[in-house]
């Protein structure tokens, strides 16, 4: 585990609150930096993979926690943390909420202008068909709410961090020019970067890309996004002549190393000042071979390509996975007989899709709908650089994560979920309802059928 003992953070004692936390991908990335962290979720089954994982969760709404418990939140958190709900955002989605961005913008701008919570919550109705666009707002509105919480002294968070689809990168644009410009009700201000970034680039065996934001209070420092450690996938720059090379250790060019003459220099002064060079992405083959997966195989996507959803995509073990969603379950996986003839093979276990997600192998999946978690949840390896970078944390090492998850014993099941849910084996009325999550199957848009 690589500890934050001997790290310089620009925080003294860190401490995430992760909204919308799904499984735990993000919690999962502060246990490897030894940061604590509480993560709320509205999900019973991912609340209860998180117990499982021992992971410090509220089983609640997180628009209920900000307008009737948030001074029960430990006032040592420092770091707000978030990805709200993408599927109204998602190209995958139905887009109802990718017309709302927009709109969405303006709310940001009352808020930040001091508009009454009531009156805000009043026009929020207006996306009554699918209420989750307006969460892409919740992380604003813990900002404000904990510059007028009395169990904080009014003390703002010092760090944000926040990730999305990278249609929602115009909000966090958004975010960062009233965090910047205008600053929260109270006075306070943040420096900001929001960029897209790929997860690959990160040493996630998969193409995921996502919006980012990192800001940090006035004071301390300038934020910056995370150093990549891997090369880009480029699929055109791919074919399957090269799996004999791109399988072995990426050996960095001139460009990539510098001169031989630096790189002794280097060697002989002990200099570390230039970052190392980029490794090859990890592919499929390099994170499942260990864990029973019989290499080559090819992965046939559930989802079409080039805008053609008759297109299906496939790939090698040699290449890294298309991106991980709720439809993984669903991706057909062929294992070579020979050089010609390919048969249809187990599809990925959760322990495997999760695996795909950086995920540490064994991590207990619980409940229902796991494929669903699996692809909602931050990877934990992006994680780690996010929070390393947000912090000013040296560039962690992920191989931590190919370590097995030791899973919670029942005594810290029961401990974790008595404070998640209000009792040790069983949801309470302070629980969400299922019935009330939103938006009920039977509501959500659908496409026309073509003629």
């Amino acid at each position: 585990m690589t500890s934050t003992a001997s790290l310089q953070s620009i925080l003294d004692k860190p401490f995430v609150l992760d909204l919308f936390a799904g499984p735990g991908g993000l919690d999962v990335a502060a246990h490897k930096l030894e940061i604590p962290s509480l993560g709320i979720e509205w999900d019973k089954s991912a609340c209860l993979t998180r117990y499982a994982a021992g992971l410090n969760t509220l089983h609640a709404d997180v628009s209920a926690v900000r307008r009737e418990a948030f001074e029960s939140l430990p006032p040592e958190i420092n770091v707000l943390a978030g990805g709200p709900p993408c599927q109204t955002y998602s190209v995958a989605g139905h887009g109802a909420g990718r017309e709302a961005l927009k709109e969405v913008e303006r709310y940001i701008d009352q808020l930040v202008a001091g508009k009454p919570d009531e009156e805000i919550d009043e026009d929020l109705k207006k996306f009554s068909d699918d209420p989750r666009t307006a969460l892409v707002l919740e992380p604003l509105r813990y900002a404000i709410q904990a510059t007028r919480s009395p169990s904080r002294e009014n003390r703002p968070y010092d760090v944000i961090v926040l990730e999305q689809v990278p249609t929602v990168a115009p909000v966090w644009r958004h975010y960062a020019d009233v965090l910047e410009n205008q600053g929260l009700p109270d006075g306070t201000r943040y420096k900001a970067v929001v960029e897209v970034l790929a997860t690959e680039t990160y040493g996630v065996p998969q193409t995921r890309s996502r919006a980012v934001l990192i800001a940090r209070r006035v004071g301390l420092g300038e934020p910056s996004l995370p150093e990549e450690t891997h090369h880009a996938y480029v699929p055109k720059q791919w074919s399957r002549r090269s799996e004999q090379t791109e399988g072995q250790v990426h050996q960095p060019t001139l460009d990539e190393s510098g001169t031989a003459e630096t790189e002794k220099l280097l060697a002989e002064t002990g200099e570390r000042t230039r970052p190392k060079p980029k490794q090859r992405w990890k592919s499929m083959g390099d994170v499942l071979r260990d864990h029973g997966r019989p290499t080559p195989f090819l992965v046939r996507s559930n989802y079409g390509s080039s805008g053609d959803p008759k297109r299906r995509g496939v790939r090698t073990d040699q290449q890294p996975a298309a991106t991980v969603t709720g439809r993984i379950s669903r991706f057909v996986v062929f294992e070579h007989l020979n050089e010609c003839v390919v048969h249809e093979a187990a599809r990925f276990s959760m322990n495997e899709a999760g695996i795909l997600q950086s995920f540490p192998p064994g991590y207990p999946w619980s409940g229902t709908a796991q494929a669903q978690q699996v692809g909602n949840a931050v990877p934990p390896a992006f994680g780690m650089h996010l929070l390393s970078a947000a912090l000013g944390l040296p560039v962690p090492d992920t191989e931590v994560l190919s370590e097995p998850w030791p899973a919670a014993t029942e005594e810290q099941q029961a401990e974790r979920r008595s404070h998640g849910c209000g009792a040790p084996n069983t949801c309470t009325d302070r629980c969400p309802r299922p019935q009330d999550q939103v938006p009920p199957p039977s509501s959500r848009p659908r496409r026309a059928k073509k003629a």
